[in-house]
């Protein structure tokens, strides 16, 4: 047994453990996955609170509430910007029982601090795309009698979203990484799993080299999916433009 090469290991730990790579594997997608969109949406309604305009005719009630929103949501995001994920995810899953009396599984407790860790982040992705957008887009959509939200909606949003795919994106490929943080709550996706693979035949270098190419893998097929969606939003890079009729002055006197 000693005499096996490194390949003749790698093979002998697939062959023998690959249900457990597997697993990890899937865990680790659903983790980044779910706790990807569930930060996204909190990114996008933070985002849009932030940018709610303020009009100084705008009534006590409304201008207090907007500024302790927009405290509690500066606060929110330092803290979860400003803070490992592995310490959030020591705190969350030990201290919810002793704070909230809610004891939560191990996947239930990763998705919850891959969602609130990723909606910190893109909370400020969301609010800088909002800022990019030409304030002469708010003020004719104003002018027509659209609200805040009606323009958010109907007009800002999907140019916002379009522009910060990329950005989203790589949110979920940190996410895809990141997710080994999580073996300290014991979390069994792909870097626990390995670890175990590992400890139980000694073969650290062997057992976590498949996990990179695994990590790999994911990573690289989640990012080529994504190009693909950006350039089918982009639409076609070549426009036919279809010449309009013109119509002479005979026709115009005729239509009169």
């Amino acid at each position: 047994m000693e005499s096996m090469s490194f390949f003749d290991w790698v093979l002998k730990l697939i062959n023998e453990y690959w249900p457990m790579f597997l697993r990890g594997a899937e865990n680790t997608l659903f983790i980044a996955l779910i706790g990807t969109v569930i930060g996204f949406a909190i990114g996008i309604l933070l985002g849009v609170i932030r940018t709610i305009p303020v009009d100084p005719s705008d009534n006590w009630l409304k201008k207090g509430i907007l500024k302790l929103a927009n405290i509690l949501i500066n606060v929110y995001v330092e803290v979860f910007r400003g803070t490992p994920m592995m310490v959030q995810a020591m705190v969350i899953y030990y201290g919810s029982p002793m704070v909230v009396g809610i004891k939560l599984n191990n996947i239930a407790a990763g998705v919850f601090i891959v969602s609130i860790n990723t909606g910190a982040y893109m909370a400020e992705i969301v609010r800088g795309g909002i800022i990019s957008i030409d304030k002469g887009q708010f003020e004719a959509a104003h002018a027509i009698g659209m609200s805040h939200w009606q323009t958010m909606r109907c007009i800002i949003l999907p140019q916002v979203v379009r522009n910060i795919l990329p950005a989203t994106g790589n949110e979920f490929v940190i996410n895809i990484k990141d997710t080994s943080v999580l073996a300290v709550i014991s979390v069994s996706e792909l870097f626990f799993q390995t670890k175990s693979v590992a400890g139980n035949n000694f073969k650290y270098f062997e057992a976590f080299t498949i996990a990179c190419v695994m990590y790999l893998i994911m990573t690289f097929t989640v990012t080529r999916i994504l190009r693909v969606m950006e350039r089918k939003l982009d639409g076609p890079q070549n426009y036919d433009m279809m010449q309009s009729h013109t119509p002479d002055v005979k026709e115009v006197k005729n239509r009169a």
